[in-house]
């Protein structure tokens, strides 16, 4: 048996189900275990405990859009020396998945388990809209507090895609005509920008709302920040500055005509 089938056999032992009732994805990367939601606390305590997986890298999320959100936490193990005396120790990699739904994207918080997680459940609650019960300071980590939305969100609409040029649209050094007789696969939306029905200027009299003309800046303009700085003072000793004067006119006798 494989460490990979090991591990899903003790973590199903732990919760007490059938091993069928964890999932186990070899596919790509780091082997994967699928848990339900409600025992996303118990997996992952024996995870630590049983399987020994005691170093916490990371936390995140993935947008599955109509079937919810995929929350995943990657940890390692370390398993000692390896084939020879020169050999370092060699580190057995593992995800912990679950799925919850969109209308209420909510998980018991890691933070019992791996303290490392606070962090991580922090930023994941500010870019999907996550709730980690149980979290001892879910708070705003990364985003400006005039920031709205969650960005990592695929609803979320990216403005900066809707008023620049998407730069796949074309090959470097084609032109708008080339680039408009392009494959089908250089005409596809760009990720973040929704169809123009859903977005962008209405015509002249139409009572529906322009999300334009709505729309925040997700920062702060940087001209406003400079408005509020202090005037310059002029330094000790300077000179304030003076508006040009025109040239004085030369002095006859230094240069001009002599004097009748």
């Amino acid at each position: 048996m494989s460490w990979p089938e090991q591990a899903r056999a003790a973590v199903a032992e732990a919760l007490g189900v059938d091993a069928a009732e964890v999932g186990l994805d070899e596919a790509f990367g780091p082997p994967a275990l699928d848990v339900p939601p409600d025992r996303w606390v118990d997996a992952l305590t024996a995870v630590r405990d049983v399987v020994g997986c005691t170093y916490f890298d990371w936390l995140s999320a993935v947008d599955e859009l109509e079937q919810g959100f995929t929350v995943v936490c990657h940890v390692a193990r370390l398993r000692g020396q390896g084939g020879g005396a020169s050999a370092g120790p060699s580190v057995d990699h593992l995800l912990v998945r679950t799925r919850i739904p969109r209308e209420d994207a909510r998980l018991p918080t890691a933070t019992g388990v791996y303290a490392g997680a606070g962090w991580h459940e922090r930023e994941t609650y500010e870019m999907f809209d996550i709730d980690f019960a149980g979290h001892p300071n879910l708070a705003p980590l990364l985003l400006p507090d005039q920031f709205e939305g969650h960005p990592l969100r695929k609803e979320f609409v990216l403005a900066s895609r809707v008023a620049k040029p998407w730069p796949g649209a074309k090959e470097p050094g084609e032109s708008e005509h080339e680039a408009a007789r392009a494959p089908s696969r250089r005409r596809v939306a760009p990720p973040g920008v929704p169809s123009p029905e859903a977005w962008g200027p209405r015509p002249p009299g139409s009572t529906a709302p322009d999300p334009l003309a709505a729309a925040k800046p997700a920062r702060p303009a940087r001209s406003a920040k400079r408005a509020e700085r202090p005037a310059r003072r002029t330094p000790r000793g300077a000179q304030p500055d003076q508006p040009d004067q025109p040239a004085s006119p030369p002095d006859a006798g230094e240069g001009g005509p002599a004097d009748e």
